[in-house]
């Protein structure tokens, strides 16, 4: 299936070593665990190259049919050690993570887990 480059949207759902990713527009759907683990004691993304890495391999096996790289809207969703909220550094990870894999815009979620509707009122927004 060809997935449009230009206007996907990516619905990020990030928890210990494994990340879910749900392609929007196509409803496909990849969970995929690290090998080298990218959580740490104190942070969801502690190790950054190891995290990038994977989600960059799973961004890649969603658009395996396209010449050119994808920049999708990601909405990132941490699924656990959000207690009390994020720190500006951990949003900063979590941004930067998707920039580095391709986003061309980047949302941070901390709520309930979004349908594909509310993904896409929250990329449009």
């Amino acid at each position: 299936m060809k997935i449009n480059i230009f206007s996907g949207t990516v619905y990020v759902k990030i928890y210990k070593n494994k990340f879910t990713v749900r392609h929007i527009e196509s409803n496909t759907e990849v969970t995929r665990s690290a090998i080298e683990p990218f959580t740490t004691k104190r942070l969801l993304v502690g190790e950054f190259i190891s995290a990038a890495n994977l989600l960059g391999e799973i961004i890649k096996d969603l658009y395996t049919k396209n010449w050119f790289s994808p920049s999708p809207i990601i909405i990132m969703h941490p699924m656990t050690m959000i207690e009390g909220g994020l720190s500006d550094i951990e949003e900063r990870i979590l941004r930067e993570l998707a920039t580095d894999v391709g986003a061309r815009k980047v949302i941070i979620w901390t709520g309930h887990e979004l349908t594909n509707e509310e993904v896409t009122d929250k990329s449009y927004n």
